[in-house]
C-alpha cells in the first residue's frame, strides 16, 4: 500500500501541487499528437504518393503497427504503477520524441509499419497512459471535473495539431515536418517530466484535492482493485467496449478524413481544417460529462457516449459541405471528448488508483487495438463500396450493443461498495 500522506508537512489548499501536475500532464496529452491518428491523418496522402503503395497497404500497416504497440500496455502500466508516472513520461518522452523524428526516414512499407508500431506505442499509448494516471493519483471527488478540463485541453491541442503539421509541410515538406515534431516532443515532455511531475500527493506531505492534514489523523493508504480483480467485473468490459468502440469508429473516420470529406466536396486543406469546429464538441462533451461523472449514476455517462458516437456516424454518411460538415466535425469531437472524460473519471472510482495503471494498461491495449481496426475497416470498406456511407451506416450497430449494455445493472458501484 502507499501512503497517500506522511504528514510531516500538512499542506495548505494555496500549496497544493496537484493543479500543476494536472496541467502539465495535460501538455504531455498534446505531446503525443503525432502518435494519434489525427495527427498522423495528414500524412497519409504523402505516404502514399511519395512510397507508391495503396491507401490499404497503409492502413494494413497502421493496423499491424497499432495492434504491436497496443500489446505492450499491459505491461507499460505495470511499470508505471512499479516506478511512477514520473519516471514513465520522462523515458518514454524521450524515446518517443526520437520515434517521431525517424519517421521522417521511412522509405517503403516495412520501415512504415516499424515507424507506425513506435509512435503508436510509445505515444498513443504508453505516454498519455502515464498522463493519466498522474492526474488520477491526485484526485478524489474532484477527479470528474478535472479530468474533464484535461480532456478539453487535450482535445484542443490534438484538434489544431492537424492544421499546424498541414502547414509545416505545405512550408518544409512532410519528412522535415516529422524532424521538427519530434524535436518540439523532446524540448516539451523530458523537462516537465523531470521538474514538473510529482508521482504522489504524499511524495510532498499533501492528500488528494489538496485537503489539509488533520493534526493527529492517521495517514490514508492508497488503495484498489488488483486488474485481476478488475476484469472480473462486468463494468470494466461494458466501459472497456465503450471506449474501444469510440477508438475504433473515431479513429476510422479521423485516419479516412481527407479522402471522406473530399467526397463531399472539400478540398484536402478545407478537410484539415475540419478538424479545428471538433475542439467544440470535445470541449463541451468533454467539460460537461467530467462534472456530470462526479454527480450521476455510471449507468447515465457511458449510454450518452454512445449516443454522440451513433450521431456521428449517421452524419459521416450524409455530410455534406456546409452546416453538415460543421456537424459531423463536432459531434465526433464530442465523442471522443465525452469517453475520455467518462474513462478517467470511473476507471478510479471503480477500483482504485493503486493499480490503476495495471488496469488502464489492459483497457488502453483494448483501445488501441480497436482503433487499429478502424482505418482497415473504414479503407476496405470504401474499396467495396465506392464510398464511406455504407461503412459509417452499418458501424452504426458497435455503439448501439454498448449503449445497450450500459443501461443493465453492474454499472453503478464504486470502488468502496466492493
Amino acid at each position: 500500500m502507499h501512503i497517500l500522506s506522511d504528514m510531516s508537512t500538512p499542506p495548505t489548499r494555496q500549496s497544493f501541487s496537484g493543479w500543476r501536475v494536472a496541467a502539465l500532464a495535460s501538455v504531455v496529452a498534446v505531446m503525443t499528437a503525432p502518435g494519434q491518428t489525427i495527427g498522423v491523418s495528414v500524412f497519409i496522402d504523402h505516404f502514399i504518393e511519395d512510397l507508391s503503395i495503396s491507401r490499404s497497404a497503409v492502413a494494413t500497416a497502421y493496423l499491424v503497427g497499432t495492434l504491436t504497440g497496443g500489446l505492450t500496455m499491459p505491461f507499460v502500466g505495470r511499470a508505471i504503477d512499479r516506478h511512477g508516472p514520473r519516471r514513465a513520461i520522462l523515458v518514454v518522452g524521450g524515446l518517443f520524441a526520437i520515434a517521431v523524428a525517424l519517421m521522417s526516414g521511412v522509405v517503403g512499407i516495412i520501415s512504415l509499419t516499424v515507424g507506425f508500431t513506435s509512435i503508436r506505442m510509445l505515444g498513443q499509448g504508453s505516454l498519455s497512459l502515464a498522463s493519466r494516471v498522474a492526474i488520477a493519483r491526485w484526485f478524489d471527488r474532484r477527479r470528474g471535473a478535472v479530468v474533464g478540463v484535461s480532456a478539453t485541453f487535450m482535445s484542443v491541442g490534438l484538434a489544431l495539431a492537424p492544421y499546424v503539421f498541414n502547414r509545416s509541410i505545405d512550408a518544409i515538406g512532410w519528412r522535415q515536418t516529422w524532424l521538427v515534431v519530434g524535436m518540439v516532443v523532446a524540448l516539451v515532455v523530458v523537462p516537465i517530466a523531470w521538474f514538473g511531475i510529482i508521482d504522489w500527493p504524499s511524495d510532498v506531505g499533501q492528500l488528494a484535492d489538496g485537503e489539509v492534514v488533520i493534526a493527529g489523523e492517521s495517514p490514508r493508504e492508497a488503495v484498489g482493485s488488483t486488474r485481476s480483480e478488475a476484469t472480473r467485473t462486468y463494468r470494466f468490459w461494458v466501459l472497456s467496449g465503450a471506449v474501444a468502440s469510440v477508438a475504433m469508429l473515431a479513429t476510422g473516420l479521423n485516419f479516412n478524413q481527407i479522402a471522406l470529406l473530399g467526397e463531399a466536396g472539400l478540398s484536402g486543406s478545407q478537410a484539415a481544417l475540419m478538424f479545428l469546429p471538433q475542439v467544440i464538441g470535445a470541449s463541451v462533451a468533454g467539460l460537461a460529462m467530467g462534472a456530470i461523472a462526479d454527480r450521476t449514476s455510471s449507468r447515465k455517462v457511458v449510454p450518452v457516449s454512445m449516443a454522440l458516437l451513433i450521431g456521428a456516424l449517421v452524419l459521416a454518411a450524409f455530410v455534406a459541405p456546409g452546416v453538415m460538415v460543421l456537424a459531423y466535425a463536432v459531434t465526433i469531437g464530442a465523442a471522443g471528448g465525452a469517453i475520455r472524460s467518462v474513462e478517467g473519471t470511473l476507471l478510479p472510482r471503480w477500483f482504485g488508483t493503486l493499480h490503476l495503471g495495471s488496469i488502464s494498461g489492459l483497457s488502453t491495449l483494448l483501445n488501441v487495438g480497436a482503433s487499429a481496426l478502424g482505418p482497415v475497416v473504414f479503407s476496405l470498406g470504401r474499396d467495396l463500396t465506392g464510398s464511406f456511407r455504407a461503412v459509417a451506416l452499418a458501424t452504426t450497430v458497435i455503439p448501439t450493443i454498448f449503449l445497450l449494455l450500459a443501461l443493465l445493472p453492474g454499472m453503478t458501484k464504486t470502488f468502496a461498495d466492493t
